[in-house]
C-alpha cells in the first residue's frame, strides 16, 4: 500500500468486522521511528488463526483466497528494518477479555519507509463508515523538539452528542476539523 493509513484503514476494518465494540489506533512517533498499534475488543483469534494471520494465502474471507492486510503490512515493516506482532485472545478462550492487537514498528530513516498518510481522512472514514462502532485514536509526535499529540474519542464525542448519529455531515466535517486543527494547530485567519 501506498500509505500506512490505508494499512490502518483496513486493519481496522477488520476489528468491525470481528465484532469489536472498540478499537484504538495508537501512533507514537519521533525522529527515528514510528510505532503503530491497533487493539481491539473483537471475537479475538484462535490460536490456529492467528499462527496463519500474515501468510497472504491464508484468509476466514469466503469472497476471495488471499487475505493482504496484515501480510502487507509485516512487510512494510520488515523493509525498514522494523517488526509486526499480532497477539490475540479468542471469545471462546476468553469470554470477558478477548481481542487482538497489532503492534509494527517502522523505521523512518529507511528509504522503504511508506508514509503515513492521510490518517485524518481514515479517521474519519471509519467513523462514518461505521457510527455505532467507538474508536479511540491518539497519535503522539516528537519530531525535531516538536511535541504534538492528536486525540479523539469517539465515546466522548458521542456523549457530547446526545443522540445525534456520528455519521452525520456536520458531525463526520466537525471531526476531520477538529482533528486537522490539533496536527496544524489552530486557524489564525479567523
Amino acid at each position: 500500500m501506498k500509505e500506512l493509513s490505508l494499512n490502518i484503514l483496513d486493519i481496522t476494518e477488520n476489528s468491525v468486522k470481528a465484532g469489536a465494540s472498540l478499537t484504538s489506533i495508537l501512533l507514537s512517533e519521533d525522529d527515528e521511528e514510528l510505532v503503530l498499534s491497533i487493539e481491539d475488543n473483537g471475537s479475538g483469534m484462535s490460536p490456529e488463526i492467528l499462527r496463519g494471520v500474515t501468510d497472504p494465502f491464508y484468509t476466514t474471507r469466503t469472497t476471495r483466497k488471499v487475505g493482504m492486510g496484515l501480510p502487507l503490512l509485516k512487510l512494510a515493516a520488515e523493509q525498514t528494518g522494523g517488526s509486526m506482532s499480532v497477539e490475540s485472545v479468542s471469545i471462546d478462550d476468553d469470554p470477558e477479555n478477548h481481542g487482538t492487537k497489532v503492534k509494527a514498528v517502522f523505521y523512518k530513516n529507511n528509504i522503504d519507509f511508506t508514509p503515513l498518510g492521510d490518517v485524518v481522512s481514515t479517521i474519519t472514514t471509519l467513523i462514518q463508515g461505521h457510527p455505532d462502532t467507538d474508536f479511540y485514536f491518539k497519535h503522539e509526535i516528537n519530531i525535531r523538539e516538536k511535541e504534538v499529540q492528536v486525540e479523539l474519542d469517539t465515546r466522548e464525542v458521542r456523549e457530547a452528542l446526545d443522540g445525534v448519529p456520528l455519521n452525520e455531515y456536520e458531525v463526520i466535517s466537525w471531526i476531520g476539523d477538529y482533528l486537522n486543527e490539533q496536527y496544524n494547530g489552530p486557524d489564525d485567519t479567523e
